[in-house]
């Protein structure tokens, strides 16, 4: 983000946009946010952040020129909703970032996916993204996708479940996961801002697809806590977003996102990621 870019517009305020946003505030930049309620409208503005609710405030209107778009709304049945308050003037943008997911590929029974493999969903959700994706494709300038796998950080980790008390090492054979800190996020979005290069798919991910009950071990050891007993996933009860996880198997490659961008993980792996998160708390 350059000095003559100084407004970073986040439609969709979750943690990856304010994990951006805080970093971007440090470089003095403006930060607008949308939001669908007055409460988090008012949060939002006592914390430096102007807020624009969706369905009341001109959020086209309210966007400077030049301004970086970081695209993280859902997708609704009809596509994505900030597509449909802001597309049409998405041309004065200096940069647009979707954040979408690797669900789109659907499961590749551990197979690899690629910034370039052809999507798949195998689910409605996985479909709505697809559809959200092809919107800010459309664009004369298009966006810059981002397929993200599961995303953890600071409050959002092994440890925080284990703190909780509802960590589970459910194991279902060969079952691997990827995943990345959100930290690598955002500098694979600060990579791009600084490398654009519109319509292009990233994978902001780690270099290392593992099982899940093996994260959930190794932070439990990691922190002293007891390791949690092994679940067979047929014996667990699942809620059907939860049991749609377990219903994908893939391995997310990099190598295009770092050769292009510039970009490696700062934490390559859980184990670097979870022993930052432990060394901060």
């Amino acid at each position: 983000m350059n000095k003559l870019q100084k407004t970073l517009f986040c439609a969709g305020f979750g943690y990856v946009a304010e994990c951006l946003s805080k970093r971007a505030e440090m470089k003095g930049v403006q930060i607008i946010a949308t939001t669908r309620s007055e409460e988090k409208a008012n949060q939002l503005r006592s914390s430096g952040v102007l807020p624009l609710i969706i369905g009341k405030d001109d959020i086209a209107a309210a966007v400077p020129e030049q301004a970086h778009w970081l695209i993280s709304a859902p997708p609704e049945e009809t596509g994505c909703p900030i597509y449909e308050l802001a597309g049409a003037h998405a041309g004065t943008a200096a940069w647009i970032g979707y954040l979408s997911t690797t669900g789109v590929y659907g499961d590749r029974n551990g197979g690899w996916v690629f910034e370039w493999s052809n999507t798949a969903p195998n689910s409605t959700r996985g479909e709505r993204r697809v559809h959200a994706e092809q919107q800010w494709l459309s664009l004369d300038r298009p966006a810059h996708l981002f397929r993200l796998p599961g995303i953890y950080g600071p409050g959002r980790s092994a440890f925080d479940r284990l703190d909780e008390g509802n960590a589970r090492r459910i194991i279902k054979k060969d079952q691997v996961f990827s995943r990345v800190h959100v930290d690598d996020i955002v500098r694979c979005l600060l990579a791009s801002m600084s490398r654009p290069n519109p319509g292009r798919v990233y994978h902001a991910c780690d270099d290392e697809a593992a099982p899940p009950q093996d994260v959930i071990e190794f932070a439990a050891r990691l922190a002293g806590y007891d390791v949690p007993p092994d679940l067979p996933i047929e014996i667990v009860k699942l809620s059907p977003m939860a049991r749609s996880f377990y219903d994908e198997c893939k391995r997310v490659s990099n190598a295009r996102t770092k050769s292009e961008l510039g970009w490696t993980p700062k934490y390559p792996t859980y184990r670097e990621g979870l022993k930052a998160i432990l060394k901060k708390q």
